[in-house]
């Protein structure tokens, strides 16, 4: 979307703000779960009452997976699948009665958007690396092979495909040259990065491969003057010696937190989710990253209510999500993906019960959160940071991904500075953050560019859309 705003500024079209009316809408839709596809047609419904007469583009992976469904949501509305991505741009002109831009290939730099995958295994000459005024996340990786049983993302976004090493250097580099301060390595299943070559091993792993994702990493720490790496949330079978040894070796560069998703802590679920690690594999690998990495932190995604998990296994998953001790976790209730072998699993567990399992476990994780940001009180904190508070504080993400609040002496900008912090205490407002007493900044090299909003509300001629 930041691709497809930003060429289409560049063409001439206005962005307006979500609350003005348009002459066409464009749409990208979501499907990891059944609330996601039912607000992706909300929006479609949404966009068709603010203008009848609106032309109304909706893409992505919703529209991949069951685009049947729009098609009864709106019959004008022109969908594009994901595996005609590539063409949105061409198809934005035709519809909007753009001039061509005359010999493509002459062009192709002025025309960067992703495919299907989001990457193309030739690059893209811009917009791959998602923009934040200080963290820069880049994309290295897309699709997944796993088919896990629960999960429709294989279907909606097709198998692995990588980036060559390379194109990922430029766009960290680019990232860097822009101000950013931090870069997150992003992907559907970030751990099969294969340099874009790699022959397939047991559990997700590779025989062989062109670069494996610790060898991009090395490459990036050596090859830039990055400040701060950090890794999207990884598959906890992809966390092995050769990585733990690469943030070992960039300590200071490699931040200590992993996000490993663990779906379920009983070891019968994890079975039939197809999950490819139990619950004694993940504990023992969090009890190697703590023992080779000060302070790391542990991050994880849970699913609750999923088929078959009964009583006795909610309990046994509870207790060991507990014993892990993770500074955050998020959580998801189980929802039917119509194509996943999930939905033909006997022992379905009522709404109900799914629900009263959500709210039991986001209490577990409010007080992992509030016990983990109670532990940096008096610790001194690395902080980068983004956003302003309305009371003049500033906010921003530790090396541990914790948020740090703090406010400087003299009422400075802090946005993309590094700060070091000496945490007091925790934040009355919100008991998962941290406070404390600004000590030192480390202002940013230079003027972090400001980036353009993805909308913005214009008051010039022209084609407006949004």
């Amino acid at each position: 979307m930041e691709a497809a705003a930003r060429l289409l500024r560049e063409r001439g079209v206005r962005l307006v703000d979500l609350d003005a009316a348009a002459d066409m809408y464009l749409i990208n839709t979501c499907t990891v779960t059944a609330t996601a596809d039912h607000k992706s047609r909300q929006a479609v419904r949404r966009a068709r009452r603010a203008n009848p007469h609106a032309r109304i583009v909706v893409t992505g992976c919703s529209v991949q997976v069951d685009p049947a469904a729009f098609e009864v949501v709106d019959p004008e509305a022109r969908l594009i699948d994901n595996r005609s991505k590539d063409r949105l741009l061409d198809e934005l002109e035709a519809i909007l009665g753009l001039p061509a831009l005359g010999d493509r290939a002459a062009h192709e730099d002025q025309r960067p958007l992703p495919t299907l995958s989001g990457v193309e295994v030739e690059g893209i000459a811009d917009d791959r690396a998602s923009v934040e005024r200080t963290r820069a996340f880049v994309k290295v990786q897309d699709g997944c092979s796993f088919h896990c049983t629960y999960c429709i993302i294989p279907t909606a976004r097709g198998p692995e495909r990588s980036l060559a090493p390379d194109t990922v250097l430029a766009d960290v580099r680019r990232a860097l040259a822009a101000g950013h301060r931090e870069v997150v390595l992003t992907g559907i299943n970030v751990g099969t990065y294969d340099g874009g070559w790699s022959e397939p091993g047991p559990r997700g792993s590779h025989r062989r491969s062109a670069l494996t994702l610790a060898g991009l990493v090395r490459r990036i720490l050596d090859e830039t003057p990055i400040e701060r790496i950090r890794l999207s949330s990884i598959e906890p079978q992809h966390v092995d010696d050769e990585l733990i040894g690469v943030w070992l070796d960039g300590a200071g560069r490699c931040l200590p937190h992993f996000h490993l998703p663990v779906q379920s802590g009983d070891d019968g679920v994890l079975r039939r989710m197809g999950r490819r690690y139990d619950t004694s594999f993940y504990g023992a690998l969090v009890g190697r990253l703590r023992d080779a990495i000060p302070g790391v932190a542990i991050h994880g995604d849970v699913i609750v209510g999923f088929p078959t998990e009964d009583d006795a296994a909610w309990q046994r998953s509870v207790r060991f999500i507990e014993g892990v001790d993770f500074a955050g976790i998020h959580v998801f209730r189980y929802s039917a993906r119509p194509g996943t072998p999930a939905v033909r699993m006997t022992g379905h567990v009522d709404e109900r019960v799914r629900k009263e399992r959500a709210a039991e476990l986001l209490a577990v994780a409010a007080r992992a959160r509030s016990r983990f940001a109670a532990r940096h009180v008096g610790r001194e904190m690395q902080v980068l940071f983004e956003t302003a508070l309305d009371d003049g504080r500033w906010v921003g993400h530790a090396e541990d991904h914790m948020l740090v609040a703090a406010r400087s002496a003299d009422d400075a900008n802090l946005e993309n500075a590094i700060g070091r912090v000496a945490v007091s205490g925790t934040d009355a407002s919100a008991p998962d953050r941290a406070v404390g007493r600004l000590v030192t900044v480390n202002a940013p090299p230079r003027q972090l560019r400001q980036a353009l909003p993805i909308l913005q509300t214009t008051s010039s001629g022209g084609t407006d859309a949004r």
